[in-house]
This record gives structure tokens, sequence and C-alpha cells, in this order.
């Protein structure tokens, strides 16, 4: 089996980009975690110093000079510290903040706070005599703590922005791509609307010439064919018009049309509830579908095996399955089944079922995919349509 679906070089450079993205970004985390690290060794550094001019203040004698010591205390503006005695009772506090209803609840509430300090291992023990020490418990500063956190908030925005961009980006590659299916086919509807017309002339002669001739209304439904297929194309890039309409009809007619021209080794077989099932489709698109899936399923069994259409009715939707007992699909081609220019086949465009994608999904709202498929038993599609 030949396999002509391959990665775009758009698809390894978008790889690239994504990479280097990482790459950047964990740069930058990186590199923020040791600037908060210098910065927290840096208040360390700090706290050693205050709890330093603490020790001095707790020794001091009345000759002392502590005008220098009381500015190195009163200078700790932005880091919270808590100072316990020996007994474990709150001596004094800075640069906390929070209400509470007494003193004896403020008191309790800071002590609650420098045992949390000390349980992260921000402590600092002065000995102020042989006996006697206080605890220095400090905690991180409120810049070091919107620092730390910047890069996560400055990267969730960069990611915002480019997630905005990429989908802005595929939209917009996405309607180009629109735009040349539907110039595509509108031009492929045109070209073929000239020879139509002469075949519709020619046929009309032929009638009046041979009016008994047992061919010409085999040629009659060959060109109705070919002004089906014209009007298919012409319908492409414009919202089809739905009408509530019988499966079981359409189906029966694909059905019928294929085996017609199918080899005689292929079983077609339509299963269907007796009374009819009727869903809003566009009879001309959808026909196309089935038909789509049933010359899939010939190629897949080589000309010969089942191919079984089976019409479901269930509480809020209808659904068609296809089945088939050909090669089956590879478990790693599934998710790329409807993408353009996948095919397992030597020759074709691998645009059949990227068509019936769109046909089903975006002009009838449903939903097709593949229900099963296993290398050498077959494959099975399955169509949903709301009722």
């Amino acid at each position: 089996m030949k396999l002509s679906f391959s990665p775009s070089r758009h698809s390894r450079w978008k790889t690239l980009l994504a990479v280097a993205a990482i790459v950047v970004c964990g740069g930058s985390l990186l590199w923020s975690h040791w600037l908060v690290a210098d910065l927290a060794d840096e208040e360390r550094t700090r706290m050693l110093i205050w709890a330093e001019a603490m020790r001095c203040i707790g020794t001091a004698d009345d000759e002392t000079d502590l005008s220098l010591v009381l500015r190195v205390v009163n200078s700790n503006h932005t880091i919270p510290v808590v100072v316990l005695n020996r007994d474990g009772d709150v001596e004094t506090y800075r640069n906390l903040h929070f209400k509470a209803a007494s003193a004896a609840d403020t008191l309790h509430t800071v002590a609650a706070v420098a045992q949390e300090m000390k349980a992260a291992g921000r402590v600092i023990r002065i000995s102020l005599d042989r006996d006697d020490y206080m605890d220095v418990c400090y905690d991180e500063s409120i810049m070091l703590r919107r620092l730390a956190r910047y890069p996560y908030i400055q990267l969730g925005i960069i990611v915002f922005f480019v997630a905005t961009a990429i989908v802005a980006l595929l939209s917009s590659k996405r309607a180009e791509q629109n735009r040349v299916w539907v110039g595509l086919s509108k031009e492929t509807a045109h070209q073929l609307g000239t020879p139509i017309s002469s075949l519709l002339a020619w046929t009309q002669m032929l009638h009046e010439t041979y009016p008994d001739d047992e061919l010409l209304p085999e040629m009659d439904k060959d060109v109705q064919r070919l002004q089906m297929i014209a009007e298919r194309f012409s319908k492409i890039g414009s919202q089809p018009e739905l009408q509530v309409d019988n499966v079981g009809d359409v189906i029966a007619h694909v059905a019928d049309y294929i085996a017609r021209r199918t080899s005689s080794r292929v079983d077609i077989c339509v299963r269907a509830p007796q009374h009819p099932v009727y869903a809003r489709i566009n009879a001309s698109l959808f026909e196309w579908v089935v038909e789509n899936l049933c010359k899939n399923a010939v190629d897949a069994m080589d000309g010969r095996g089942n191919i079984t259409i089976t019409t479901l009715e269930e509480a809020s939707r209808i659904a068609i399955e296809v089945a088939d007992t050909g090669k089956g699909i590879a478990p790693r081609h599934l998710k790329d089944v409807f993408q353009p220019g996948f095919t397992t086949k030597k020759r074709g465009w691998g645009l059949g079922l990227s068509l019936a994608k769109r046909i089903v999904e975006d002009y009838h709202q449903g939903r097709i995919y593949v229900k099963a498929s296993e290398p050498g038993r077959g494959t099975t599609f399955r169509i949903e349509l709301r009722k």
C-alpha cells in the first residue's frame, strides 16, 4: 500500500518555533529563579545585620551610643520580622499587616506567624549572654514575592497573545484554503457546463434520429449524472439549501448507482428501518458523501468483497454506517484520513474524505468519523445527523 501523505515543511517550522518558544520560556524562568535566589540571599544578609543591631540593643548599657543601631533597626520597612524571647513570647515585630479584635489576639497571631517562619527555616538566633537568647524570625518581603510571581504572569500574558496570534493565523490560513477550494470547485462547475450542454444537444439529436435505440436511456442517465456533479461543485462555498428528506431513499439511490458501475464481485447490502427515516439534508451533496465512502471501500477491497450500508435511528440522531471488508487503516493513520492529501491509493489526490467531512460537518452540522478499522479486516465509517 502506498502512502502519499507526509508532514509539510510548514509543520516542521511550527515544531521548531514551538521548541524555540519552550527554550526561551525555560531560560526566562531559570534566570528569574537565579535573580530571586540572589535577592533572597541579600535579604538574609540584611536580616543578619538587623539581628546584630537587635543584639546590640539587648546588651547595651546606659552609656552606649545607639543612634546608628536604631537607624539600622528602623530602616527595615519591607521585610516582615518577629523577635521572640527564650520562652517563645513576642518581644517586637515589624511589617506585619492584619486585623485583630484585641491586643491578646494580635500577639497570638504574631506568635503563630513566627512559628511558620521558623518552620520554613527563616530564623536567626542571637545570644544576649550565657543563658539568654532571642530568635529573629523573618519572611520574604512583598517585593521579593512579587518578583517571584512576575515571570509566570509575564509568560502567561505572552502565551495568551501568542495563542491569539496563532489562532488568528490559522483562521486566516483556513479562510485562504477555503477560498482556493471554492474557486477550484466553481471553476470546475463552469468548465463542465459547456461540454454538458453540447452532450444534451447531441443526445436530443440522437433521440430524434434513433428513437428506438436501447442505449439512449443509459446515455441520458450519464448526462444527468454529469449535470448533478457540476451542480455539486457549484454548491461548494455557498450555504446549500437543506430539506427534510428520506435518508433511506437517498442511500438506496447511491447503492443502486454504485452497484451498476462496480464489479459483480462486490456485494452491496443496504440495511434500514422499514419506515421512512427523515433528516434535514441536501440530497445531492449527501449522496456525494456516501458515494465517496463506497468508492473508497471498493478501492480498499481491490474490487472484491462486501459493503454494508446501515441506517440507524437513535433517540436524537440518525446514524449511517458504511462498512467494508477491505484492507483496513493502520492505527497511526486514523487521525489523518480526513486531511487533504491523505490517500492510501497509488493514484488519487486524497480529497474525497476531506470533502465528505466538510459536507457533513460544515453544511449539515453533523459528524463523520472512523468508527472501527482493523488492518486486513475492514473499516467502518459512521455519519451522524440530527433528526
